[in-house]
């Protein structure tokens, strides 16, 4: 018998091509026959302008908001030869994300431009592997602020023409206004053109929208040092005293953990001091925090913001009933209202198994309910004492902080059910 011939490959439903913004003529004579031969052209207005009249597919450009539109958008042209085009590098905070989450890679052809961050670093001169790029696309400019370190290079793609005087701003707030700041505009076109100032004295109109911000960071003598790890400065946040101490906060991050992607549950807020450094730790980190009191709930957001993570969500209300609904999360802290009745059941039931649960207490009654939990799930219980030198009259003694007690545990998957918290 003849073995059957191997099924070829459906070929891809879509291709997506980068166009910079040198237009037509800086595409390869490849991205140019599939834009020819396309029946439906999908792009901005700004793309679709760059082509010639020989593309005689069917111009669509992007509703707004873009994301929701896409499924619905590319479903109705199913059948045809869709050529879509993007700023640069599609799969570089472009829409081939959107695309591959959507049809799955399997359903695309991706033919990349160079990106506005290559033409960035090739201009001013440097290496792409040691250069932090953060957008503001359609994201706050607050999230810059985490990227703030000096003598560190940064590329900020730019949401529009207002977005250089809006970071140097940023920069003169965080006390980073002798960096200085050079504007790329209309990379890789024939008009492409480049100012430059120190975010201190930045007064330049704005210029053209489509823009990179290429960022020397230089710190301020008087400015705060703020690290790259947990433990920041106690003074780096707005507190009404309620806020883990910064040894105590980075024995507690370093026993979260945290990893690229996971999410934490804050629970007893605070400051938001946790959840904060937990997504400081890598952009990818994302957290909840649940506090009861609308004023810290308040505070907590403005901590956020000033120390580069805006996407913290701030949810007002008293737990455990403020958990319900929320994502499962990776890893939980408690930090306060330990004795809530159901609390450390709500947050044990709602960890997947290989989650962690770190909770904090500097009261005997928290501390005898934590010390039962170890009984029945394991996992480790420590002290954690700090002394601070003070003065004492023409001498230096030593001044103890309150004692913390910290319970961790990885959840297991023969944990048994949370119950009421008493030992079997």
């Amino acid at each position: 018998m003849t073995p059957a011939a191997p099924a070829h490959p459906a070929p891809p439903a879509v291709t997506v091509i980068g166009i910079g913004a040198d237009g037509w003529q800086g595409l390869p004579e490849r991205s140019r026959s599939v834009l020819q031969d396309a029946q439906v052209l999908i792009g901005g207005g700004r793309q679709l302008d760059l082509l010639p009249p020989s593309c005689t597919g069917e111009r669509v450009s992007w509703p707004s908001p873009l994301r929701p539109a896409v499924p619905g958008l590319i479903a109705a042209h199913t059948g045809s030869r869709i050529a879509v085009l993007a700023s640069g590098d599609p799969m570089f905070y472009g829409i081939g994300r959107a695309l591959t989450e959507t049809l799955g890679p399997d359903a695309l052809h991706v033919l990349p431009h160079p990106s506005s961050v290559s033409y960035a670093c090739a201009r001013v001169g440097w290496p792409l592997e040691d250069t932090e790029v953060v957008t503001l696309v359609g994201r706050p400019a607050a999230r810059l602020a985490a990227a703030l370190h000096h003598g560190r290079r940064v590329l900020v793609l730019s949401a529009g023409a207002d977005t250089p005087a809006t970071v140097a701003e940023l920069l003169r707030e965080r006390g980073f206004g002798p960096s200085r700041m050079r504007v790329l505009e209309q990379l890789g076109a024939e008009d492409e053109h480049a100012v430059a100032g120190t975010a201190d004295t930045w007064t330049h109109a704005p210029g053209d929208p489509l823009n990179v911000i290429a960022i020397d960071c230089a710190r301020a003598p008087d400015a705060p040092r703020l690290g790259a790890v947990p433990g920041l400065p106690d003074d780096a946040y707005e507190h009404d005293g309620q806020l883990t101490k910064r040894h105590v906060r980075a024995a507690t991050l370093a026993t979260l953990a945290p990893a690229p992607g996971e999410l934490l549950w804050d629970v007893g807020g605070g400051s938001g001091s946790i959840a904060v450094e937990w997504m400081r730790t890598h952009p990818s980190c994302r957290a909840i925090t649940v506090e009861r009191a609308p004023v810290r709930a308040e505070r907590i957001a403005r901590n956020a913001d000033r120390l580069g993570v805006p996407g913290l969500r701030v949810v007002t209300g008293r737990a455990p009933d403020a958990l319900a609904g929320l994502p499962a999360p990776d890893a939980v802290f408690i930090g306060g209202g330990l004795t809530a009745p159901g609390l450390l059941d709500a947050c044990w039931d709602a960890l997947p198994t290989g989650g962690r649960l770190v909770a904090n207490t500097v009261t005997l009654e928290s501390e005898a309910l934590l010390a039962s939990w170890h009984r029945r799930h394991g996992g480790d219980l420590v002290r954690l004492a700090v002394a601070h030198a003070v003065p004492v009259g023409g001498f230096t003694g030593w001044r103890q902080a309150m004692p913390v007690t910290q319970w961790s545990v990885t959840k297991s998957s023969s944990a048994s059910p949370s119950g009421s918290g008493e030992p079997s």
